[in-house]
């Protein structure tokens, strides 16, 4: 069996702490990359994406990056999102990513547009 690497041993670790604790509320996923940021709410118990957003999307897509303003813009949206689908409570899964700078606004923004986590 292959070692994991270090990132991979904290993602595994954090899923699994989430999973313990969730009470079945759907989950908001974070990845970051270099250049992007991207969230979606999941619904585990069915096996479905509720809601998702990134820097990707096309009315966002020319004027940000990878920055804590387009982290912050990108939790409001997804939380928007989220509750339009009709979700205001999820747990948060930083995908073992610390929970600081882009995650942490994204969280914040999230936070300030409705959701509870």
């Amino acid at each position: 069996m292959a070692k994991l690497s270090l990132f991979a041993r904290r993602r595994r670790r954090v899923r699994t702490a989430l999973k313990a604790v969730s009470g079945n509320r759907p989950r908001l996923s974070v990845h970051r990359s270099g250049r992007h940021i991207y969230a979606q709410v999941i619904d585990d118990a069915a096996g479905t994406t509720v809601a998702a957003a990134s820097t990707l999307d096309k009315d966002v897509r020319g004027k940000t990056g990878a920055t804590t303003d387009a982290a912050a813009d990108v939790g409001k949206r997804v939380a928007e999102a989220a509750t339009k689908a009709g979700v205001t409570r999820v747990v948060f899964d930083r995908g073992g990513f610390l929970f600081h700078g882009r995650v942490k606004a994204l969280a914040d923004a999230a936070r300030e547009a409705g959701l509870e986590f």
